[in-house]
């Protein structure tokens, strides 16, 4: 995966806002890994990924629909922003791990 930025993390919470609660988890854990396929394969072909783009967090978000950003008065999206952070320091060290 790309290095994430503020955007790719906000754009991740947005994605997940607009789900259903009960689909958050597992929808963040699959926008970590479609970047990850996607950034692999742009290092292996020099190509975007067909689906999932440059392996940015946020172009996996982007391929879902986004709700308007809220500001961090909103707890919903206080914890959709927190869940997609708790998801990549679990990525990060599953990768050092590896």
């Amino acid at each position: 995966m790309r290095p994430v930025l503020h955007g790719d993390v906000s754009a991740a919470a947005r994605a997940l806002l607009a789900a259903s609660p009960v689909d958050r988890n597992r929808l963040c854990t699959r926008m970590i890994h479609e970047a990850e396929l996607a950034d692999k394969h742009v290092g292996q072909t020099g190509r975007l990924h067909p689906l999932f783009g440059n392996g940015s967090l946020m172009a996996a978000a982007r391929n879902r629909q986004l709700a308007d950003e809220p500001g961090f008065d909103d707890p919903q999206y206080c914890q959709c922003f927190e869940m997609v952070l708790r998801h990549l320091v679990r990525f990060q060290i599953n990768r050092t791990h590896s």
